[in-house]
C-alpha cells in the first residue's frame, strides 16, 4: 500500500488511523464533510496530508477521492442508532447509498481494495454470544440495517467486479479524541465526562446489559491488518472487537475508579433499538487476519480517562 483514502478521516477511528498510516509513511488522502468530524483530529498533518472536504452522498465527489488510491478505508458514516430511528431516510442516504456511491467510485478508479467498517448493530438480539460471524443477522434498528446493506454492496463487488473488499463489524469503540458531547458518542465517553463534571451517569435500562468495548488502537490495527490480508480475506466479513463482555453495571464502577469520583447511576427507561447483550467471537479475524486486541479495558479506560482529564 503506498497511497490510501481515508473516507471520514477528520473521525474519531479515521483520525486515528490517518496519523498511524502517515506514520508509517503512506500517502494519505481525506475526504470529510466535517458533519461530525472535526478538522482538529487533523492538526499538525496539513502539510502531510491532502484534505478534500466532501460528501459520500455525492458520486463525483467519492470519484475524485479514489483516483490515484490503491487502498480505500471507508469509515464515512452517520454513526448512531437513534439517528437512524429518529430519520431513517437520511441515515440510509448517507450509510447505504454513500457506500455504494464509494464502491463504484472505487471500482471505477481502479482501486485494489477497499475496507468496510461495519458495525456489531447487524446482528440485533441473539442467543449466540459471543457472536460469530456465522450467526444470521438480524438488525434492531436501521442503522443496523444500513451497515449489512453496505456489507452485502461490498461483498457483491467482489464477486462481480473483481474489486478486493474486507467488512470489519466494530463492537463499541471508545478512546481519547472521541467527543463525549455529539450525539454520536458511544457510552464510555458519555460516562466519563458526566462523571468528570460531577454529574450521575446515565444508564438505559437496568444496567445488566452486556457490551464488548474496543480501544481505538485495536480497531485501528485490525483496518492496517485488512489492507495488508492475504485474499483468504477478501469478500468476507470480520468481527473487532476486545474479545470479552463486561455488563455496564461491572463497567461503571471501573470508570468511576478511573475517573477517580463516585456518584450513584441514574436508571432510565429503555431506548427504542437498542440490543440488550453484545459480544464478539473474534477467532476468524485471528486466523484470517492476524488481528490481536491488545489493549485491557482497564488500561484504556485508564488511558481515556487521563485525556478527557486533560481537555
Amino acid at each position: 500500500m503506498k497511497r490510501a483514502l481515508v473516507a471520514g478521516g477528520a473521525g474519531f477511528i479515521g483520525s486515528r488511523l490517518v496519523r498511524d498510516l502517515v506514520g508509517s509513511g503512506i500517502e494519505v488522502r481525506v475526504l470529510d464533510n466535517y458533519s461530525t468530524g472535526r478538522a482538529e483530529t487533523l492538526a499538525g498533518l496539513e502539510s502531510k496530508v491532502e484534505i478534500v472536504e466532501g460528501d459520500i452522498r455525492n458520486a463525483v465527489a467519492c470519484r475524485n477521492a479514489c483516483r490515484g488510491a490503491d487502498v480505500v478505508f471507508h469509515l464515512a458514516a452517520l454513526v448512531s442508532v437513534p439517528q437512524s430511528v429518529a430519520d431513517p431516510v437520511k441515515s440510509d442516504a448517507i450509510n447505504s447509498g454513500g457506500t455504494l456511491n464509494l464502491l463504484i467510485a472505487a471500482r471505477d478508479t481502479g482501486v485494489r481494495r477497499l475496507i468496510f467498517s461495519s458495525s456489531a448493530a447487524v446482528y440485533g438480539d441473539t442467543d449466540v454470544i459471543p457472536t460469530p460471524e456465522t450467526v444470521l443477522p438480524r438488525p434492531k434498528s436501521p442503522y443496523g440495517v444500513q451497515k449489512l446493506t453496505g456489507e452485502h454492496y461490498a461483498r457483491n463487488f467482489a464477486l462481480l467486479y473483481g474489486l478486493e473488499t474486507i467488512c470489519l463489524r466494530y463492537f463499541n469503540v471508545y478512546g481519547p479524541g472521541q467527543d463525549p458531547l455529539s450525539p454520536y458518542a458511544a457510552a464510555i465517553p458519555r460516562f466519563l465526562i458526566r462523571l468528570l463534571g460531577r454529574e450521575a451517569p446515565r444508564v438505559f435500562g437496568d444496567g445488566e446489559q452486556t457490551r464488548d468495548f474496543c480501544f481505538v488502537d485495536d480497531v485501528v490495527a485490525a483496518n492496517r491488518c485488512a489492507a495488508t490480508a492475504t485474499p483468504a480475506a477478501i469478500g468476507k466479513v470480520f468481527n473487532v472487537a476486545g474479545g470479552s463482555r463486561v455488563s455496564l453495571n461491572v463497567l461503571l464502577p471501573m470508570i468511576q475508579s478511573a475517573a477517580g469520583t463516585s456518584l450513584p447511576i441514574q436508571y432510565e427507561p429503555v431506548r427504542p433499538g437498542d440490543i440488550k447483550h453484545s459480544g464478539a467471537e473474534i477467532s476468524l479475524a485471528r486466523r484470517v487476519l492476524s488481528y490481536e486486541p491488545r489493549t485491557t479495558l482497564d488500561v484504556g479506560l485508564r488511558t481515556t480517562a487521563e485525556y478527557y482529564k486533560s481537555l
